[in-house]
């Protein structure tokens, strides 16, 4: 089968497609699904000369990046996605060895441009550098959680460009921990970092990614992607964002009490997460989709993983979607104790 005729991936967020499944109306929901900042940063009104111009560099948005992520260039693309899906075009066919489990599309986006991918579990991916030509990997992983230090991150690299190889890291989730970042290394060649505004800045639907990478590189992935990958507005929007340093700097601290919370909670009905990180809790069980299910029966939506079995779930966006959790997780415990313990 042609990868034209390949099925997409399913993510979070799918809340029509659960709605129409459980019969319950989308407004009645709780979706804990994909690991975005319920509060995110609040939008104020985009100038109306946002939506009548094309958009174009030197309105700002490169320099707020690059003030933000501590680098002296950077990439503007449709999400990280835009560059997960491009990546691999720049590379001859390669042995590219991906962490698994980890977000899906990177696997799939270098199967497609027919590379030979292998899946990595964490504890080996020190071994397999020596036989890879690139590693692909999440830092904060998702869904899992594992962290990797910069000092690992940059022993594999150094490993992996003495021959020319790559070292790609998705931070999509690394805003609450800057300190942990690889941004400001990625001058060095071979080295790709892929930053979002979806995870922590709660702007999924913007559609506001960035690469972090060297110059050549980057020139290479824009003219792949032509010209205005990023609306108007989502550059106002996103430039915004990214200067606002005193919302960023309250957010992280919420999202790191929120995150302890929500693992105390599932700890207290006996569901005690394997990982996680400041926006989900990631929980390794036989008993995932059971638990998915339940819970989506009383319109609580969760990321449900086969392999392995496991269920992540993202943070509650107020006091009663909190208590609305809290109860049917209690629910479950009392209908089917021996069902909801992992």
């Amino acid at each position: 089968m042609s990868s034209s005729a390949e099925q997409p991936l399913h993510h979070g967020g799918r809340l029509r497609a659960a709605a129409k499944r459980y019969a319950i109306a989308p407004e009645y929901w709780i979706d804990l699904s994909t690991g975005i900042n319920p509060n995110g940063w609040p939008v104020p009104t985009i100038p109306s000369s946002s939506w009548a111009r094309l958009p174009e560099d030197g309105d700002g948005l490169e320099q707020a990046a690059c003030t933000y992520y501590g680098i002296e260039q950077v990439l503007p693309v449709a999400g990280s996605q835009a560059a997960i899906q491009e990546l691999p075009r720049l590379r001859s066919l390669s042995r590219v060895s991906i962490l698994n489990p980890c977000y899906a599309e990177h696997a799939a986006a270098w199967r497609r441009a027919g590379h030979v991918v292998m899946p990595v579990a964490v504890e080996r991916l020190d071994e397999c550098v020596a036989r890879s030509d690139a590693l692909v990997l999440a830092n904060p992983n998702n869904p899992s959680g594992a962290r990797f230090t910069v000092d690992q991150l940059l022993d594999w690299h150094a490993q992996l460009a003495a021959r020319s190889g790559w070292l790609v890291v998705d931070e999509a989730f690394m805003d609450v921990t800057p300190e942990s970042s690889l941004c400001r290394h990625s001058g060095r060649p071979g080295l790709i970092v892929l930053r979002s505004l979806g995870k922590f800045f709660g702007l999924a639907g913007a559609r506001v990614g960035f690469v972090c990478a060297r110059t050549a590189l980057l020139t290479e992935l824009r003219n792949r992607l032509g010209p205005w990958s990023v609306n108007a507005p989502a550059r106002w929007v996103a430039n915004s964002a990214l200067a606002d340093r005193d919302w960023q700097e309250a957010t992280r601290q919420r999202l790191i009490w929120e995150s302890a919370r929500l693992h105390t909670l599932l700890a207290r009905h006996g569901l005690t997460p394997d990982g996680g990180c400041a926006l989900f809790q990631w929980l390794r069980t036989p008993r995932a989709t059971y638990l998915h299910d339940a819970l989506a029966r009383q319109s609580i939506l969760t990321r449900s993983f086969s392999e392995p079995s496991s269920l992540r779930f993202g943070l509650p966006g107020n006091e009663a979607d909190w208590g609305r959790l809290d109860a049917a997780l209690a629910d479950l415990a009392v209908m089917h104790p021996t069902e909801a313990i992992p």
